[in-house]
């Protein structure tokens, strides 16, 4: 199953390879990382800034200043808010994962079920205090925008909620997670709001959808043999591929509506369109083939992403 649209893909939990010099005949146990680095590693280091910059930048350029509150604000969203979204994720996760021959790796953790406890107790002990101290220092506006984004992290994967489970809105919920940063960012540094920023907003939302989407297509069959829904199982590889398609290019169309450099934003959905056509009509028993286009956005996103984020809030709308 896909899970939260993650940059860096990079897992939690490695599976030996063979000629590696540990393990057996090789005379010495196999090396194992400690379980609170492991816990770390679950929250996919390369990723952070996917999250903290859009907070970062939408604050900072908003109230002009580096203060007390963009440096704890920036500090949650870059590894507090990353461990609950997937580490909470490889938890319940875990027997779906197990079955996913692309788990295990670079591209998604399968953190070991002795983990599972103590890694829940690492979120609640790194992100309630900073939620505590967040929410002291905000408004009633802001605390519901905290509060949407910490919920969409929950229902993503939580038992009894399983967002993620739900076709379409799997998508919708992936997107929250990254853009919901940089709106409490505006909210709290107390932005004006413009029809302009409300575009770039739009299409940054958009792109997040297209993005997951795109990411589900690749487990179709893993997903259905463990009777699990998705965006993609529910209408299949050709379709889903053309939805981002069409999701990515909308999110192009609404930079043209934004104030000048915004409509330059416009370019940085091509990359996507390219990566992706390819796959227009991909079959559901070849999905995954849609892993090669989906490496390539991994790739993309180190560049795009943070280009996005910067025409984001560039605005001259976004002032106190």
């Amino acid at each position: 199953m896909s899970e939260p649209d993650d940059a860096s893909g990079a897992g939690a939990v490695r599976r030996p390879r063979s000629g590696s010099g540990a393990g057996p005949g090789s005379g010495r146990p196999p090396a194992r990382p400690s379980a609170w680095r492991t816990i770390l590693l679950s929250s996919r280091p390369l990723s952070w800034v996917n999250t903290a910059f859009p907070f970062a930048a939408a604050y900072l350029m908003t109230t002009r200043e580096i203060d007390a509150v963009w440096v704890i604000g920036t500090l949650y969203f870059l590894i507090p808010y990353n461990l609950a979204m997937y580490g909470i994720n490889d938890v319940f996760d875990y027997e779906s994962d197990m079955r996913n021959p692309r788990k295990g790796g670079v591209e998604g953790a399968v953190l070991d079920r002795s983990l599972h406890r103590p890694t829940l107790l690492a979120v609640a002990i790194t992100n309630v205090p900073f939620l505590i101290y967040l929410a002291a220092v905000g408004s009633p506006l802001s605390w519901l925008v905290l509060a949407i984004s910490v919920f969409a992290v929950l229902a993503y994967s939580v038992a009894g909620l399983r967002f993620k489970e739900r076709p379409f809105v799997d998508s919708v919920t992936s997107s929250t997670h990254f853009v919901s940063p940089a709106v409490y960012g505006l909210v709290l540094a107390g932005a004006t709001v413009t029809p302009p920023l409300l575009a770039l907003l739009a299409a940054f939302f958009l792109w997040g959808m297209a993005s997951h989407a795109f990411g589900a297509v690749q487990d179709i069959n893993a997903d259905r043999e463990s009777g699990i829904a998705s965006v993609a199982t529910a209408i299949g590889a050709a379709a889903t591929v053309r939805f981002a398609f069409a999701a990515y290019a909308l999110s192009g169309i609404l930079m043209l509506f934004t104030e000048w450099p915004g409509p330059l934003g416009a370019v940085l959905a091509v990359p996507y369109l390219f990566a992706i056509a390819p796959f227009l009509s991909l079959s559901d028993a070849d999905a995954e083939r849609a892993n090669a286009g989906w490496k390539r956005f991994l790739g993309l996103n180190f560049l795009t992403g943070f280009l996005v984020t910067i025409l984001l809030i560039w605005p001259g709308g976004l002032t106190t």
